[in-house]
């Protein structure tokens, strides 16, 4: 009996654990918390609702009203790690005076308040489950991101110290003085006594922090810096600018300890442009613009000792006081660093500045580094400090850099310079390929040009240049074999303060460079080669090349229902027909609605005929493709192509009348070739009658949407692949 009796209490304590272990899961489920300026307190609203505190009563379905409620300066985070918080539109004070800041205690307190801050986020539980701050909108397109904005001399905003597996998207960090920390030209900001002002330090502070994703923020006009962060460990960067701050954009010297980063930290779209400006409020305007040699900073984006594969796509970094990108501290054995489709413009410093193994393709750096001379926005800058170098590479023992496909001007000492880090090896290179280098008066000797490239500490050249276009340096030298110099790039404007790296139907870099190591791709995300070869510089010359739409039969005819029609297409390529990829047809309502009607294409690669809802055939064969509104008879549908011009013939039986009834119709064409899109055109009408009686008037219809065009090009493409 006592066995069966201890059986039976066994049972009973599994049972109770699971049931415990379940209600644990349960209560740590990751949770939705809201914020919007009309929600309450803790104790009037659960935060777990999105709608305003309804005006009495505790505990009540609604949201807070304030993010401190969250994640107050002064204790425990109210939510915990994997949960997400929405905060909705409108503007949220940020620091002493705020909501759960509002006390005087040991962390918010009138004469010291620089500590009364949102405390740290909680981390995620993985990556997989982080704890997401997100603006009201972020699923959206982010069109009104609300604001947090610091005050009273708070030190940050945003506080991601030790938070991992954290998102953070669409919201604007900013404060409400034009004041610059320790400003020596009249901007400076009240320290010293109670009230301080509506400024702030920081935008956004982090270290010790792993798998973070940042998206579609705008921290701008803080006293110091936009971002200070260091310690990280594969971040994502999205759509964030950081703008107008005070001393630096993007800072990751942390003071203290190691600043190394490590993994993968990647920069998509970012924006570092006017650090080292105040930013008057509200104007938005830069201001006291200072440099090194004023007291100040300016570097767009600075590090500290630092490893990690840095990976920059699509970014600017324009007229920051110092250097725009400074890596040269990206220098543990782990670092490396890749720049693609980026422009550095009007840094008064260095345009880019790398340490250690680099590529670099499809970047236009322009450095007119005397930018901020004279201009009422500027205090004192350091006008071409590091003697303006538009781009310095750094290479440690055995580093090999490549630069491909790159647009290079400068009014500094050099376009490129090359220098040791350390005892070279003798096996350092820096490989050049389809580069435009345009060389200035030098800024700061203004009796001679730009250099080319210089070399510094190394026991042999490490430089390797050619397929390079290169004009007005200094001495003319003409390196490479394939070289072309002493002429004119062909760019639309190569004066170094309107730049335009764009290339001139009459350049000598079109069709000049080497294929090998060229990417698919040029600066604007235009296909290269297009025409003969690759082009040399970030820019490949698409012209007057782009496709366009033609003509259409019968235009102005009219059919019925149930009786077979031919329509005629034409589209047009100045490269030939053959270049032609996708031919589009629309028979429809105006606009096209590409559904109910007649939408259909030619796949020239693959010789293929497409109706919506119908199906593929090609042209000629014996298939019929039928929506409930029209067949398309493949075996008397044909296509022809002479010289630039694609014709299509379409054999078709409206089987009924489209949406919207019979009536009137517009016929539209879409042509894409390898230089891209034409524009939609209308090339026609024509009227569909009902089997009998008389047409009907159609009502409105929807516009044809890039989201839609790319659905049903998607669409195609898994029909074309399945049928080959």
């Amino acid at each position: 009996m006592r066995q069966r009796g201890n059986k039976a209490t066994r049972q009973l304590l599994t049972a109770l654990l699971i049931l415990l272990l379940l209600a644990s899961a349960h209560a740590q489920s990751p949770a939705t918390y809201y914020v919007r300026p009309d929600g309450g307190s803790t104790e009037q609203c659960t935060g777990l609702v999105d709608a305003p505190y309804p005006g009495s009563g505790t505990g009540q379905p609604c949201a807070w009203d304030h993010p401190f409620r969250a994640l107050p300066p002064s204790g425990p985070p109210r939510i915990a790690g994997s949960d997400t918080l929405i905060i909705g539109a409108g503007s949220y004070m940020m620091g002493y005076g705020a909501p759960e800041a509002d006390q005087e205690d040991d962390i918010c307190a009138r004469d010291y308040p620089w500590a009364c801050h949102m405390s740290p986020i909680p981390s995620g539980s993985d990556p997989a489950h982080p704890t997401r701050i997100l603006g009201a909108g972020w699923d959206s397109g982010c069109l009104n991101p609300p604001q947090l904005w610091g005050t009273e001399r708070a030190d940050l905003i945003l506080n991601l110290t030790g938070s991992s597996n954290v998102e953070v998207a669409c919201l604007e960090i900013t404060d409400r003085s034009g004041c610059v920390e320790f400003h020596t030209g009249g901007l400076a900001c009240e320290r010293d006594t109670y009230p301080f002002g509506p400024w702030a330090v920081r935008g956004l502070y982090a270290q010790d922090s792993a798998n973070v994703h940042l998206k579609e923020l705008n921290i701008h006009g803080l006293a110091s810096a936009g971002i200070h962060a260091g310690r990280l460990t594969d971040w994502t960067v999205e759509e964030v600018r950081i703008a107008g701050n005070g001393w630096v954009g993007w800072d990751g010297d942390l003071w203290e300890g190691s600043d190394s980063n490590s993994g993968t930290l990647l920069f998509h779209h970012w924006t570092v442009e006017w650090n080292g400006c105040g930013e008057t409020y509200p104007g938005g305007e830069p201001a006291g613009c200072w440099g090194q040699t004023a007291g100040g900073y300016g570097d767009g984006v600075g590090t500290g000792e630092t490893g990690g594969h840095w990976i920059i796509e699509d970014s600017a970094f324009l007229h920051n006081t110092s250097d725009g990108l400074d890596l040269l501290y990206a220098r543990r054995e782990d670092s490396s660093i890749t720049i693609r489709r980026t422009i550095a413009e009007g840094n008064a410093g260095n345009q880019i500045k790398t340490n250690g193994p680099t590529y670099i393709e499809n970047s236009i750096l322009v450095g007119n580094c005397g930018f901020f001379d004279g201009q009422p926005f500027t205090f004192h800058v350091d006008n071409c400090r590091a003697l303006g170098t538009a781009l310095s590479l750094a290479l440690r023992p055995g580093n090999r850099v490549t630069v491909t496909n790159n647009t290079l001007t400068s009014e500094g000492d050099c376009l490129v310079l090359a220098d040791a880090y350390g005892t070279p090896s003798g096996s350092e290179s820096v490989r050049l390929r389809n580069n435009i280098f345009q060389g200035h008066t030098d800024f700061l000797q203004p009796f001679e040009s730009t250099c080319l490239a210089w070399a510094e500490g190394f026991p042999h050249n490490p430089f390797d240049i050619d397929y390079s276009v290169i004009a007005d340096v200094k001495h003319n030298p003409c390196p490479g074999p394939h070289d072309i110099c002493g002429v004119s790039p062909g760019l639309v404007n190569t004066s170094i303060d309107a730049f335009d790296a764009h290339l001139l139907e009459s350049s000598p870099a079109i069709d000049a460079g080497i294929s090998i190591g060229a990417p698919s791709t040029d600066f604007e995300g235009d296909p290269r080669p297009f025409g003969y070869g690759v082009d040399i510089g970030a820019d490949e010359y698409i012209g007057p090349f782009a496709p366009s739409v033609g003509t259409f039969e019968p235009n102005g005819g009219s059919g019925r229902v149930g009786e077979w029609a031919d329509f005629t297409t034409t589209y047009s390529d100045p490269n030939g027909y053959e270049d032609i990829k996708w031919a589009f047809f629309f028979l429809d309502r105006e606009p096209p609605i590409a559904s109910g009607g007649l939408a259909a294409a030619y796949i020239h690669p693959a010789n293929i005929l497409w109706l919506k809802d119908g199906g593929i055939c090609r042209p000629g064969q014996a298939k019929s493709l039928s929506t409930v509104y029209i067949t398309l008879d493949c075996s008397n549908s044909s296509v022809s192509g002479t010289g630039g011009t694609l014709t299509i013939n379409w054999h078709v039986l409206p089987t009924q009348c489209f949406v919207g009834g019979c009536g009137g119709n517009r016929a539209y064409e879409l042509v894409m070739d390898g230089a891209g899109w034409s524009d939609l055109g209308a090339v026609g009408t024509w009227t569909l009658n009902p089997a009998s009686g008389p047409a009907q008037d159609r009502g409105p219809a929807v516009q044809l949407t890039e989201a839609d065009l790319k659905r049903l090009m998607e669409e195609i493409e898994v029909l074309v692949s399945t049928d080959s």
